[in-house]
């Protein structure tokens, strides 16, 4: 078998995805430009550094044969993507093209894409399917949205089958102890709850209070990184085996508020840090949470991590740490 490529296989996600890769002896080819990833992050394979949308670098990736893609490189802080659409455009579509389209003339046998919930935007429904409508409210659900449509379009009349998985809210961090969120400047929730609970930060913000959820605050499906890399590792494996293409959620199916993910910090942690009730973030949305069905039946995904009180802990411990 050719080289599985992971493309954002230093970032966060990404990382614990090619540690599982890894551990089950696939032959790993890691690209990164190291614009949110870390060197030390990369634990198995080969890492070379450079951007997908440079066509100097897709040559150098294609020198190799290459099996399989697990796309993960792109943009990812909503309220940024306001600021800057053209950006997250131009990451996150554009060069997603680019590689695609590559992929297709290397006769890759398969495309995983890492995709978003925020495709959904604010859904009239508590818990989306698949099926669901879709209607992002900024332009990174957007730019993830294009992208998803590109990769089915050159599917139906080309020999490239994927899956597409959209996250729910990622958190959480290895067992190992060597990998999950570095930057200091994070926006996940978690994140910063673990920041405020190490001190690294005076207080933290509950951006809105009055959307329409049991306390007011945004509503979420969190799933632990590590469950979510294993999913990552039964899609590849599926594709290489000739299944078919499918658009899978990956979350839960059950919600937490701010306030409850802010209250079950303070108990894990032992520290009462400061939660300041502010305005909503431009392009926030006020609850959204996965029927994750699908990817069990087809898949055979079992998560093993979907308690709120190991996912905090885990985030809690990893901040700790670094």
């Amino acid at each position: 078998m050719g080289k599985i490529l992971v493309t954002g296989g230093a970032g966060y996600i990404g990382s614990h995805v090619v540690k599982k890769l890894g551990e089950e002896n696939f032959d790993i080819l890691v690209v990164d430009n190291l614009s949110n990833g870390y060197k030390e992050a990369v634990t198995y394979g080969e890492l070379l550094v450079g951007d997908i949308g440079d066509q100097k670098v897709l040559d150098k990736i294609f020198e190799n044969q290459i099996d399989g893609i697990l796309h993960f490189a792109g943009s990812i802080i909503v309220p940024e993507s306001v600021e800057k659409p053209e950006l997250y455009y131009q990451n996150n579509t554009e060069n997603s093209l680019k590689l695609i389209s590559r992929a297709v003339k290397e006769n890759v046998k398969g495309f995983i894409f890492s995709s978003t919930a925020a495709v959904y935007g604010e859904s009239k429904k508590e818990i989306v399917t698949e099926e669901d409508q879709v209607a992002p409210t900024n332009p990174y659900g957007a730019s993830k949205l294009m992208t998803e449509r590109m990769l089915q379009d050159i599917s139906n009349v080309r020999d490239l089958n994927y899956v597409i998985f959209r996250y729910f809210n990622v958190a959480g961090s290895s067992d190992c102890g060597k990998l999950g969120i570095r930057g200091e400047n994070a926006t996940h929730l978690m994140k910063v709850c673990a920041q405020a609970a190490t001190k690294k930060r005076e207080s933290m913000t509950i951006f809105g209070t009055d959307w329409d959820t049991k306390d007011g605050t945004g509503v979420r499906d969190y799933i632990h990184v590590e469950d979510l890399a294993d999913v990552h590792v039964l899609g590849i494996k599926h594709l290489l085996a000739g299944g078919d293409s499918a658009l899978l959620n990956c979350g839960y199916t059950q919600g937490y508020s701010v306030k409850e993910v802010v209250s079950e910090f303070k108990k894990v942690s032992g520290v009462d840090f400061s939660a300041i009730e502010g305005e909503r973030r431009a392009g926030d949305i006020g609850c959204l949470i996965a029927n994750s069905e699908k990817a069990k039946s087809l898949l055979g995904w079992t998560p093993k991590k979907n308690q709120i009180e190991t996912i905090v802990k885990s985030a809690f411990e990893w901040e700790k740490k670094i």
